[in-house]
């Protein structure tokens, strides 16, 4: 199909929708990269198009099946921020990432919320290791009238309340917070593994979400 000025006009309307969607997204560099993969897949589809029954309609109908540019930039940004944690590894992207399906799915935000009590526990541990060696009278295993209630700071020490555990919490505080990171760590990649697997069967057509 060979659009005319009226259908181009369209196009560039939704292309400029879309260069704005994404800035509030990615980065200015690839925001430019996306707009023209998305104009370059866009402009493939109106050529194989056969215009019928007219341009206007035909025009409208490639568009929709296409979706809104806030949506389009919305899962677009989610797949390229996805595809740079799960190559990269790092923290802060695996972080991005989740934050990004949070944000836009309902088992995404579940999957966020565990994550992230998962990176709450891990960073506790490793706050306590820290704070043992500069506050050794105010952080340890906390009792009350003798009984064991909580692992962690205490600021002041109360009357009835004891703080025990010596050095060795510090080891062991250290490891625990590791093991839990890591745990955490390694459960966000897959998660966000099995995220772009299932994505990308759903675009083959293998796969029904």
């Amino acid at each position: 199909m060979q659009l005319t000025d009226t259908g181009e006009s369209r196009v560039n309307g939704y292309l400029f929708i879309l260069e704005r969607s994404l800035k509030t997204f990615l980065p200015p560099d690839v925001v430019r990269d996306a707009v023209r993969e998305i104009e370059s897949h866009l402009r493939e589809r109106i050529a194989a198009a056969d215009g019928a029954p007219n341009e206007r309609v035909a025009l409208e109908k490639i568009l929709g099946e296409l979706g809104p540019p806030l949506r389009v930039a919305q899962g677009y940004s989610v797949e390229r921020t996805v595809d740079e944690a799960v190559a990269t590894g790092r923290f802060v992207s695996m972080l991005r990432a989740v934050t990004h399906l949070a944000a836009s799915t309902v088992w995404g935000f579940f999957a966020a919320f565990w994550l992230f009590i998962g990176y709450v526990i891990a960073f506790a541990f490793l706050a306590i290791a820290i704070l043992k060696p500069i506050f050794p009278d105010n952080v340890g295993v906390l009792y009350m009238n003798g009984i064991p209630v909580a692992l962690g700071a205490h600021f002041p020490v109360e009357p009835g309340v004891e703080v025990r555990g010596g050095y060795w919490l510090v080891l062991v505080a250290a490891l625990c917070g590791l093991g839990v990171f890591v745990a955490t760590h390694r459960a966000a990649r897959r998660f966000l593994s099995r995220w772009r697997e299932r994505r990308a069967l759903a675009r083959t057509g293998r796969f029904v979400a």
